[in-house]
């Protein structure tokens, strides 16, 4: 018992000295150890918030060899409602509300600017499209309206008739437009491919279309993207080219926000798109002649 007694002190005592020791060092790291220095608060940095990157122009890549007019009316069709193509075009685009500014200059050199509004409610066919344009410039201000296949002229809420001229290039944006080439199979036009260019450096197809009502529009549509970039049309002896800028997607759509038309080799019109909202709901009583 004796033995197991000391053994049992022995035992006790290595344990106490093993305890102080760590204790010991213990207490020297805690000396030794660095206190935690707070940092400083960092200043706040305002920073400009990024500008949204445009969405990506859809590429044709893996589309088999175009051979025909209608491929290209068809793949166009797709890429400016990409991937829906004329479902979407025609789902998004009921109705179009579209704001910006005009340029034009008239055979003497005159130069005017103007203010525009334009509304559409989309028909099944463009003949059956209800459109208004609502232009200010300087010194009046009035409408012209597209309705039942009509041209007429609003100011001062009074309906008048336009002069020749001002209907004649109101009806060319519509039925000389791009819409023309997207809705071709709907409007019941005839399309036939010509012989491709290629134009600074750009590979472009070439679409001649012909409407029931026997109006000719040749369409440049890009090999690579398939968005017209180019139309021309003769009217009165007349050759216009109208040129397409600054394409951009609205509500998953492409919009060319610039247009530029000339005649024979002047600009006559510029046309700067500010803002274009689709869907939204539009006074049918706009398009109405009172």
């Amino acid at each position: 018992m004796q033995k197991l007694f000391l053994l049992s002190r022995s035992t006790i005592l290595v344990v106490l000295c093993s305890c102080i020791l760590a204790g010991g060092v213990y207490a020297q790291v805690i000396q030794t150890k660095k206190p935690d220095v707070k940092p400083e608060p960092t200043p706040a940095v305002i920073t400009k918030k990024p500008e949204k990157k445009p969405e990506p122009t859809p590429v044709a890549k893996g589309i088999p060899k175009v051979t025909t007019a209608e491929q290209v009316a068809e793949t166009s069709i797709v890429f400016y409602a990409f991937p829906g193509g004329r479902a979407t075009l025609n789902q998004i685009r009921k109705t179009t509300f579209e704001r910006g500014k005009s340029t034009y200059t008239a055979a003497d050199g005159k130069v005017e600017q103007a203010s525009y509004q334009r509304f559409v409610m989309r028909g099944d066919t463009l003949s059956k499209e209800r459109i208004r344009l609502d232009q200010e410039f300087s010194n009046a201000r009035y409408s012209l309206v597209f309705s039942d296949q009509k041209i007429f002229g609003i100011y001062n809420n009074t309906v008048f008739a336009p002069r020749e001229d001002a209907s004649k290039s109101f009806e060319n944006q519509i039925v000389h437009g791009i819409e023309a080439l997207l809705r071709y199979k709907e409007n019941e036009s005839k399309i036939e491919l010509g012989t491709r260019e290629k134009v600074m450096g750009v590979d472009l197809y070439v679409v001649d279309l012909t409407d029931k009502a026997e109006r000719k529009t040749r369409f440049y549509v890009s090999a690579k993207t398939f968005r017209v970039l180019m139309l021309t049309y003769e009217e009165g002896g007349v050759k216009y080219r109208r040129k397409f800028y600054d394409y951009n997607y609205a509500q998953g759509t492409l919009v060319p926000y610039r247009t530029v038309l000339w005649a024979n080799d002047k600009i006559i019109e510029e046309t700067d798109v500010g803002t274009v909202t689709f869907g939204q709901k539009v006074n049918e009583e706009l398009f109405k002649a009172g």
